[in-house]
């Protein structure tokens, strides 16, 4: 079982998100807060730890150093089962991922690996997570 290791929100788009404790996801929305909230299928980024061994070794200080552009980090979810259709259960939310990486790669900072591996979905069900909440993969759409 997965964990969830740090939360990120920020109310702008394309800026570095600043670290929470808890957020609360809205179904059909996203994160209370944040800009990416919306009517559509990228209203959550979750960013698995696991995706770090794809940085190459030129790139892994600049990635680590720079500020977070996710939303949610977990830990301990295989990258294979993380595929679109994949449901996560976080704390009591429910995201439904909907794609992996973006359509245009960023090439610099943190979003050079969540442009590439980050996955990106919608709220199914609501709540708070916090966290240290478990982050557990409940099947696929």
């Amino acid at each position: 079982m997965g964990k969830v290791v740090s939360l990120h929100i920020s109310p702008l788009r394309g800026t570095v998100k600043n670290d929470v404790s808890e957020v609360n996801m809205v179904p059909g929305w996203g994160l209370e807060g944040d800009g990416h909230g919306g009517d559509w299928d990228r209203q959550v980024s979750i960013f698995p730890l696991e995706a770090l061994v794809k940085v190459p070794s030129e790139k892994r200080e600049e990635v680590l150093s720079d500020g977070y552009t996710e939303n949610v980090t977990i830990s301990g979810v295989p990258l294979s089962l993380l595929g679109p259709g994949a449901v996560l259960k976080l704390g009591v939310a429910e995201v439904e991922i909907c794609h992996v990486g973006k359509d245009e790669w960023k090439e610099h900072g943190r979003p050079y690996i969540v442009s590439r591996e980050g996955r990106f979905g919608r709220v199914l069900k609501g709540g708070k997570v916090r966290v240290g909440d478990e982050a557990e993969l409940l099947g696929r759409f």
